[in-house]
């Protein structure tokens, strides 16, 4: 016998619970308790027999075998399942035959104790087996004994261990129609618009079936009202029609390629676009559903539903995350699944403080390819959920062709998400009927498989075949099922004919019914009023800079925190003072704050110190101790995770315009590992499917000799993506233009992304500071005149930059004693006011000379966009190192000589 399969690998285990048993057999779960009992029981119809012979002994022995036996069906049994449709399992060995636990034929027929254990009392070792089969080897499989925790796998058990759930005549027929719904719909498609793309979800139908009782068990038995839901193009616009009930004319329109009426906005293909619905259960509960929108970047979508179903749950839901009003539910591909990075960065974000949702419900529609890609090539794994094992999440494996064995797995999900909060895996175990499009040919490369396919019968039949041995309906029921959906379908098939335009929807919320699409030129530049009195911002500097007094904290904590009252005495601020008081009066103004990313609560660089700690590792946010019924600010370190927390926090911000978002990259060379969302979601969401979204990026910039990975946050990117004022890309160089910035970002009656390249050495230069004044009677600037020029008519030359190169200019000018020239800095990058430097031009009439200078190499930075947007106008000449395929040199000798040629030439 393999060890593998010893119970619990001691039998120790089994002595300390019968010696609690022995002490009080309430100490001990109930079928243990059954078990002992029956083991005295035994002992003492066995003493006299013990004293002679070795029967005893024999029968424990053999109660153990059994026991064993149990526990490898219980760790083992979902490898012998009947959970694929359409292939022969693979073996594993050993298998789990009664002859491989040291049981014979002989005692197939002997009671033994242990039946107790799973709940069917003292019985025979064939009735167990039996029993083991039903259970853990039939048409859903069980991985959880990988779980810790005793009580959960306990509690997984029992669950299983009750009575089947006997559906209702109703119910059946309601499974039924819905199979219906899902096969009548890809067939119609199939057969109106022939050739054109729809993602099937033929070959998985049960999904749509599994939704619906998702929301009918959840809303019935625990309230919940909001679903928020995730998933790529397979079986999308299936979904869209027959569980969000989006109208069938939309979608049949939608196939017919017509233009939208708006023409302000680009749109998106079909199966990528996102859907809301407020509509009824079958027992009459409302719910809220939302689809959210999905790129051809599968998995992307995940952290976004983790992050909006936070935020509903912070805004709505009084932060409970425990909360079983809302349930986010993620719909993978098993290829994606096990294939996507991103997945594995969600799952580690599901238990975390600032992260964690209650638990997600995932579904995969497992077609068991990917594209062209076996399984045997797309993954290392045995199976596609094995990601679920990194947080101990139990996994079901569900023949995809059992209806009532998918239910089954649904109403498992939902039960356990609600009384553990936290994630489950249901693996729909299904086929793709056609190829990866219905375009595409999938027997160029699975010809084997497909021929299994063409023949195997869909689910629908299957079902509908039982159904009819069971006596439940006859052949005129299905007829009249059948001819009463095509029938809605033709009427909206016919209804699509007359639609001139496509319209548009988008998920609006009630949080955002006051904040339209903005995207003129003269609502983008319209000046915002930020200030504030000086008392108030005093009043507010003295609660966020002011240490409590009876704790004790290290010693350059209360440093930090001295100078800042210091300085406010003095009527300064550095960079992370004007940032903590931006926070604070915001929050003192009622809009809450979310700031989210790697090492943000002290800061990258001991720059924010937002979250402070005692010496006993006590936390304290002195930002939200200003006044009594303020807004709060919510402070979260998070993993080391650009993709995903990006993603989380941009979901975040999609549900709440009246809290200020930010997430904040290590050094803004890391947000590359975000790409996709910045690239799918903040630069082109709102064109592609109308999302409004105000979550503000802070990534620190600037060439101080770091290395290549610690410079440049690569702004000509971001400069690539921008058009039609869809971002705000903003390089502050004052304490004071960052503070109205921040708060210009709520200020504003609409919401764009704020991209804002922050420093590292500006934070601490002498130069880079304001005064309170600063604060109180300025606004936002998007560009800075020089300050120090008295006569304009003594200005030969211009240099216009951006960033913290300014100062470096500014230190040169200054030790030459340069009068003719003038720095000008461009602080708002995108949307350029372009108007505004025409009038500084005039104003300095007598140039001769006029440059762009900047740090980046010549092919990266700012100027391929400059050059494009006012070259035709400003005769440029071009200052920085020359063009490079790496941001900066690692050599912190050369960045100085490179640093100092770029300050020789711009004053010669």
């Amino acid at each position: 016998m393999s060890d593998r399969y010893s119970f619990l690998n001691s039998i120790q285990y089994i002595e300390s619970l019968y010696d609690k048993y022995k002490k009080d057999p309430n100490l001990v779960e109930p079928s243990w308790s059954a078990f002992f009992h029956g083991f005295d029981f035994r002992k003492e119809t066995y003493n006299e027999e013990l004293k002679n012979n070795n029967v005893f002994n024999n029968k424990v022995k053999k109660e153990f075998s059994v026991l064993n036996l149990i526990h490898a069906y219980r760790e083992k049994g979902h490898l012998f399942t009947n959970t694929n449709p359409i292939k022969e399992k693979r073996k594993y060995f050993p298998y789990l035959d009664f002859r491989n636990f040291g049981l014979s034929e002989k005692e197939l027929d002997l009671c033994f104790e242990v039946g107790n254990l799973i709940g069917i009392g003292k019985t025979s070792l064939r009735n167990i087996i039996k029993y083991l089969k039903n259970i853990y080897c039939n048409s859903i499989g069980i991985e959880y004994m990988h779980i810790s925790d005793s009580n959960k796998i306990e509690w997984i058990e029992k669950w299983f261990q009750r009575e089947k759930f006997k559906f209702s005549t109703e119910e059946k027929k309601f499974f039924l129609k819905k199979l219906n719904e899902a096969l009548s719909f890809e067939n119609f498609i199939h057969t109106k618009f022939i050739g054109q793309k729809r993602f099937s979800i033929e070959g998985n139908e049960s999904t749509l079936p599994a939704l619906e009782e998702m929301i009918e068990y959840a809303s019935n038995k625990y309230f919940t009202e909001n679903f928020v839901i995730g998933m790529s193009h397979r079986g999308r616009l299936n979904l869209l029609s027959n569980f969000f009930h989006k109208d069938y004319h939309q979608i049949f329109s939608e196939f017919q390629g017509k233009e939208y009426e708006d023409k302000n906005f680009s749109g998106d293909v079909k199966y990528h676009l996102g859907f809301s619905k407020i509509r009824k259960s079958r027992k009459g509960q409302y719910v809220k559903l939302i689809l959210v929108p999905n790129p051809s970047h599968l998995e992307s979508v995940d952290s976004i539903v983790e992050g909006i179903t936070r935020a509903k749950i912070d805004i709505n839901y009084n932060k409970n995350i425990h909360s079983k009003k809302i349930i986010p539910v993620l719909i993978h591909g098993d290829a994606a699944l096990s294939g996507q990075g991103i997945v594995y960065e969600v799952v580690q974000l599901s238990k975390l403080k600032g992260y964690s949702t209650g638990g997600t419900i995932h579904i995969v529609i497992n077609n068991q390819i990917g594209f062209t890609t076996n399984y045997t090539e797309g993954r290392s794994s045995i199976y596609c959920t094995d990601i679920a094992k990194v947080i101990l999440s139990p996994v079901l494996h569900v023949n995809a062709d059992n209806i009532e064995s998918v239910i089954k797995s649904v109403y498992f999900a939902v039960d356990f998400r609600m009384r553990y909060h936290e994630d489950i895996f249901i693996d729909l175990l299904g086929y793709r009927k056609y190829g990866h499009n219905e375009g595409d040919e999938p027997r160029f490369t699975q010809p084997t498989l497909y021929k299994v396919i063409s023949k195997h019968t869909n689910s629908y039949k299957l079902y509908k075949n039982k159904l009819e041995k069971e006596g439940i309906i006859n052949n005129n029921e299905v007829i009249n099922m059948e001819k009463k959906y095509e029938n809605d379908l033709l009427k909206g098939y016919n209804k699509a004919k007359n639609i001139k335009c496509n319209s548009f929807l988008e998920l609006e919320e009630d949080e955002w019914k006051n904040f339209p699409i903005v995207s003129n030129d003269e609502n983008i530049f319209k000046e915002v009023d930020t200030r504030l009195p000086i008392e108030k911002i005093v009043k507010i500097s003295n609660k966020i800079f002011s240490i409590p007094k009876d704790k004790k904290f290290f010693r350059k904590t209360e440093y930090i925190f001295q100078k800042r009252m210091e300085m406010i005495h003095k009527n300064l601020l550095d960079w992370g003072m004007a940032e903590l008081i931006a926070y604070g009066t915001i929050l003192d103004e009622g809009n809450p704050i979310r700031l989210s990313g790697e090492d943000v609560a002290r800061g990258t660089f001991s720059q924010r110190h937002a979250v402070i700690k005692t010496e006993e590792e006590e936390e304290i946010i002195l930002l939200n101790q200003i006044r009594t019924g303020q807004a709060k600010i919510q402070v979260y370190n998070s993993p080391l995770s650009e993709y995903g927390v990006l993603g989380f926090d941009y979901g975040y911000a999609m549900f709440t315009p009246n809290v200020l978002t930010l997430w904040e990259a290590q050094f803004g060379d890391f947000v590359n590992g975000g790409q996709i969302i910045i690239d799918q979601y903040i630069s082109s969401g709102e064109n592609k499917w109308k999302i409004k979204n105000g979550i503000v990026l802070l990534l620190p910039h600037g060439y101080e000799g770091q290395g290549p990975e610690h410079s440049s946050a690569r702004i000509e990117r971001y400069l690539q993506l921008c058009a039609n004022n869809n971002l705000f890309l903003v390089n502050c160089t004052t304490p004071s233009n960052f503070y109205h910035l921040l708060r210009r970002q709520l200020k504003l009656n609409y919401r764009k992304p704020l991209i804002v390249f922050t420093p590292k050495s500006l934070l601490r230069n002498k130069k880079c500071l304001s005064t309170i004044d600063n604060l109180s009677q300025d606004i936002f600037q998007e560009i800075f005149d020089d300050i120090s020029v008295i006569d304009s008519n003594k200005i030969e030359k211009i240099i216009f930059c951006s960033g913290k190169i300014y100062y470096d200019l500014l230190n040169r000018k200054e030790s030459i004693k340069d009068e003719k020239t003038a720095l000008i800095r461009i602080e708002q990058i995108y949307p350029l006011r372009i108007e505004k430097i025409k009038k500084l031009l005039i104003k300095y009439k007598n140039k001769k000379e006029i440059f762009w200078v900047q740090e980046e190499p010549e092919n990266m930075g700012l100027w391929s966009f400059i050059l494009r947007k006012i070259g035709h106008i400003i005769p440029f000449k071009l200052i920085s190192p020359s063009e490079n395929s790496s941001p900066s040199t690692g050599s912190y000798q050369d960045f100085l000589k490179i640093q100092n040629k770029i300050l020789v030439q711009s004053f010669l």
